[in-house]
């Protein structure tokens, strides 16, 4: 971390855009078009949640169906120790970034507090509940642009991405989110499209921060 934070930066501020979506298209360069690439080309500094965020998200699955439906304790207490351990593994990451610009690594917990009053833990299906809390965790650590990646017909991601965005731009008017399906049939110059518009907005969102200081 001191080595990172050593490297020499150009002292522009640029509009953070955080990622989100469908596990492969948010993480797999060809599926989602090079999209950390075409954000940074714009002007703009791409956020993206790591991996384990997911994984923890998937056991509390089996934590929730047994406190909710009485489903298998066996199941949920081993859910509860490997979420354990994979929290204690990331711990010192968390210690190595706390006071640096890149502080914050969000917990099991913070994800399930984030999305109170917004949408149920049950929701399980896809990227469930873990895709609003991405959004709001990132809404509120500065990154205020948040593109959503859907793959053709994936009715989780809309109801938990698309579904949720008026929800939560209503909590928070500063929010510019826009979603993206990815799908054969549509154009890729569409696509690309759709997210300078929203990188324009960001730019303009940015200036207009600034002239207020």
């Amino acid at each position: 971390m001191r080595d990172f934070l050593s490297l020499p930066v150009d002292g522009v501020l640029k509009p953070r855009v955080g990622i989100v979506g469908e596990i492969l298209l948010k993480y797999h360069p060809k599926a989602n078009l090079e999209i950390v690439e075409e954000i940074i080309s714009e002007g703009a500094e791409p956020v993206l949640g790591d991996l384990s965020s997911f994984f923890l998200y998937c056991l509390n699955d089996n934590i929730f169906q047994a406190q909710a439906f009485g489903a298998s304790k066996l199941k949920a207490a081993f859910a509860w120790l490997a979420a354990r351990h994979l929290e204690s593994l990331r711990k010192p990451m968390a210690e190595a970034l706390k006071g640096t610009p890149l502080e914050g690594v969000s917990t099991l917990k913070d994800g399930l507090e984030l999305i109170k009053g917004f949408v149920s833990p049950g929701q399980e299906a896809g990227e469930g509940w873990l895709l609003t809390a991405e959004m709001l965790d990132f809404i509120n650590t500065g990154a205020e642009n948040v593109v959503c990646l859907q793959p053709f017909g994936c009715l989780p991601n809309h109801i938990v991405a698309k579904g949720m965005a008026r929800t939560i731009k209503n909590a928070y008017p500063n929010a510019n989110i826009v979603a993206i399906d990815y799908d054969p049939g549509a154009s890729e110059v569409n696509q690309l499209n759709r997210i300078k518009l929203m990188l324009s907005t960001a730019q303009k969102n940015l200036h207009k921060d600034d002239k207020k200081d």
